[in-house]
């Protein structure tokens, strides 16, 4: 990815160092924490968005965040760079997408954090994952997520990690157009297993915004190399449901699935890709995902 010349956001918060958790009432779930989780907490919670409020529905806001002691490493301090652009490249596409739909974007806040953090949606540690708070609008990635697409998920590259964040972003955009809430009154009305069908749905969708992102990225900055795409889709297929249950416990469940197969993810992200327009992405109606 071509990215070293490009505008830096603003919108990050940088917590590394920092931690703390206490006990007690939850918030809003989480979206999107699991990316990173399958290692940890896969038999729970599978990639990718989900409510990983469910795992870490105990923890109320508290502890301390202090990041002056905090020395990072010279590809960390690359990283923080990089996550920056591209955070910067999701706020041009997506207040210049909103705009056409004479709307307004509320730019998201990326947090970075070492470990551990504590989130309007609850506490989480580095095992969560990159994950998506509604309830603070904030994205939070532990930078040590990179080496584990590489490691662990077999899905290396910068364009990789950068699927992640439009990822993580696109359930932002969710949220602003109301998906999110439209999502958390089901989940009072349906069973586990019903309610897991609409989770798949709104992660597709946020794949599908991925590729949307990566659209229109690459035709106002001519951001791609060679290998970007293909990276990306690497990615996405290496957190499908079913290749990691089957990985991690040598089959699978399908009626447990709440992120998409890897076929479906690597589809619906080329298909945003290829289209650009937002209202491909309509997943929870699309007959087949």
């Amino acid at each position: 990815m071509r990215w070293k010349d490009l505008r830096r956001s603003s919108n990050v918060e940088d917590r590394r160092g920092g931690g703390g958790f206490g006990f007690g009432g939850g918030g809003r779930k989480m979206l999107g924490g699991g990316i990173g989780s399958i290692v940890v907490i896969l038999a729970v919670l599978l990639l990718g968005g989900g409510n990983i409020g469910d795992i870490f529905n105990v923890l109320s806001p508290g502890g301390s965040q202090n990041t002056t002691n905090y020395q990072q490493t010279p590809q960390e301090a690359e990283l923080k760079e990089f996550v920056s652009v591209v955070l910067a490249e999701t706020e041009d596409v997506w207040n210049t997408l909103f705009r056409e739909q004479r709307s307004n974007y509320s730019e998201p806040v990326l947090v970075l954090y070492s470990n551990s953090v504590q989130s309007a949606c609850g506490y989480a540690g580095a095992a969560t994952g990159p994950f998506y708070c509604p309830g603070d609008q904030k994205v939070y990635i532990d930078l040590s997520f990179y080496d584990d697409l590489s490691s662990k998920l077999q899905a290396p590259g910068d364009f990789a990690f950068a699927y992640v964040i439009a990822h993580e972003v696109g359930h932002h955009v969710q949220n602003l157009m109301g998906v999110t809430d439209q999502l958390a009154q089901l989940r009072q009305q349906l069973s586990e297993e019903e309610y897991n069908q609409y989770s798949v749905r709104l992660e597709l969708q946020a794949d599908y915004f991925a590729g949307v992102w990566a659209h229109h990225a690459d035709r106002t900055k001519d951001i791609l190399e060679e290998g970007d795409i293909d990276e990306a889709i690497n990615a996405a297929s290496a957190v499908g449901d079913d290749r990691i249950q089957r990985r991690n416990q040598g089959y699978v469940v399908p009626e447990s699935f709440t992120h998409g197969t890897s076929e479906q993810r690597k589809r619906w992200f080329y298909k945003g890709y290829q289209s650009g327009a937002l209202e491909g992405g309509d997943t929870f109606n699309a007959q087949n995902l």
